[in-house]
């Protein structure tokens, strides 16, 4: 049995005391001290016991003193009241642990001395009522963000996803409440509209989840980032092409906003530099990286220095076996733009395959097609096995009816690879997984489509991280 002190003077005190009547437990005795007697009902005399003295005085609270109480807690409404209060205690018991309500700012360095302040408790409780804020467990954990709750809306890219197949690293779903009902999550679970998430898990991770949670359409490339970037190394690129490439950067940055870096590297063609350089105005940024030292570690550098979202580059570039793993490790989408006119494109093309990647990274091509106009298709090769694919169609059919728009599915016998060799006005669009940055050589023999995207370098492509 735990005996608890409760030092107790003015209002909110008297609060405080009517909700432990109503909660309290019967592991625990309390010991009320107050300068004033009041009357308070439904009390259990066995587990309560009020005593009136005023507690500044060390004479009196020393007598009380002498039993061995688990914890002290003091709400009163006076600042000097309450330090005289703290310090009576601690002359006698040195390492009794004290929780005070602080309305004054008040300083303590002892460890074993807890303030609360008030006006942070009833600033967060009332930001948890404003529209669009993440709600925090406060009193639970550590209370420092590591438990959020989220309301999906109606647009939300998480709607009508399966739990299984959203990435979820250092954070989990752990509850969802729909229609005032607890349901326990499950990989077959699915997302609905209005749905109230309760999160756990690291709070600087949690801020992206509650920010992608509550992105819509017409964001791209958030939540990745915010601008575009064209990486261009001319000991990769080809000359002769590089100014149509910086024309179709332009088309594809008008398309979508945001600013546009372009990073030239190894820079050796200075008739080329001056070109690009006329492209420059108030959203396009060149800069040029002279020294050719440290590659990888100044891309991750700008990535982080630039709030990357996309990153832009030429086929020759993503060829590259080094660059390609480069540019997966950034975590980035990719667009890769071919010898093609990039504003002749129509359609999104997507060939499902046998895993469950393409609904990881769908609110992603929602909104890459929205903000570009293009039609979205989905290419089913019925000579695969069709059960996760069959699912995968089920949630881009649902996302269709949400965000307004037609999506077709192609099914066909013949392989959709040898099917888009023979389109144009398209761009495909594929999970960037790490059997991406494999050689080529060893996808020969390979029947995944993912694998063999180099098949289809002829037309631009777009790879999609399938992590948040």
């Amino acid at each position: 049995m735990k005996k608890i002190l409760i030092i107790s003077d003015g209002e909110v005190a008297e609060h405080f005391i009517n909700r432990v009547i109503d909660t309290y437990t019967s592991e625990n005795i309390y010991y009320v001290v107050q300068p004033k007697h009041k009357i308070y009902k439904n009390i259990n005399a066995s587990r309560f016991k009020f005593y009136e003295f005023d507690p500044t005085s060390l004479y009196k609270l020393a007598n009380l003193l002498k039993m061995e109480f688990a914890q002290a807690i003091v709400v009163m409404d006076n600042p000097l009241d309450t330090e005289h209060t703290i310090k009576n205690i601690r002359s006698i018991k040195k390492q009794l642990r004290i929780i005070v309500l602080n309305k004054w700012n008040l300083k303590n360095e002892d460890q074993n001395v807890v303030l609360i302040n008030s006006n942070e408790i009833l600033s967060s409780r009332l930001l948890n009522y404003l529209p669009n804020v993440p709600v925090i467990a406060q009193n639970v954990g550590m209370g420092e963000g590591e438990i959020m709750e989220v309301l999906v809306p109606f647009g939300s890219s998480f709607v009508y996803k399966h739990i299984g197949v959203i990435e979820q690293k250092e954070w989990r779903i752990v509850a969802i409440y729909r229609n005032k009902k607890l349901i326990m999550p499950s990989r077959r679970r699915m997302i609905q509209p209005n749905d109230l998430l309760l999160l756990v898990g690291d709070p600087v991770v949690l801020k992206s989840v509650y920010i992608a949670i509550k992105r819509e359409l017409g964001q791209f490339p958030e939540p990745f980032g915010s601008n575009l970037y064209l990486y261009l190394d001319m000991d990769l690129i080809n000359f002769k092409t590089t100014e149509k490439l910086v024309s179709r950067t332009i088309f594809a940055h008008k398309k979508l906003g945001h600013n546009l870096i372009i990073r030239i590297v190894n820079p050796n063609n200075i008739d080329l530099i001056w070109k690009i350089k006329e492209f420059r105005d108030e959203t396009v940024i060149i800069d040029i990286d002279y020294d050719g030292i440290n590659q990888k570690n100044n891309f991750f550098n700008d990535i982080k220095k630039y709030h990357v979202g996309l990153v832009i580059v030429p086929n020759e570039i993503f060829d590259d076996y080094n660059m390609r793993t480069t540019l997966y490790e950034a975590h980035v989408p990719v667009l890769k733009i071919a010898n093609k006119v990039l504003s002749s494109v129509k359609d999104a093309s997507i060939i499902l395959g046998d895993n469950r990647d393409l609904e990881k990274i769908s609110s992603t091509i929602f909104d890459i097609s929205a903000q570009m106009h293009l039609n979205i298709e989905l290419y089913n090769y019925i000579n695969e096995h069709q059960e996760a694919k069959e699912q995968v169609i089920e949630h881009y059919y649902n996302l269709s009816t949400i965000f307004s728009k037609n999506i077709k599915i192609i099914k066909d016998s013949e392989n959709p690879i040898k099917k888009l060799k023979k389109k144009d006005d398209f761009i495909q669009i594929l999970p960037f997984t790490k059997k991406l940055t494999q050689k080529k050589i060893y996808s020969l023999l390979s029947t995944d489509s993912e694998r063999l995207y180099h098949k289809l370098d002829d037309n631009h492509q777009i790879f999609i991280p399938v992590q948040i």
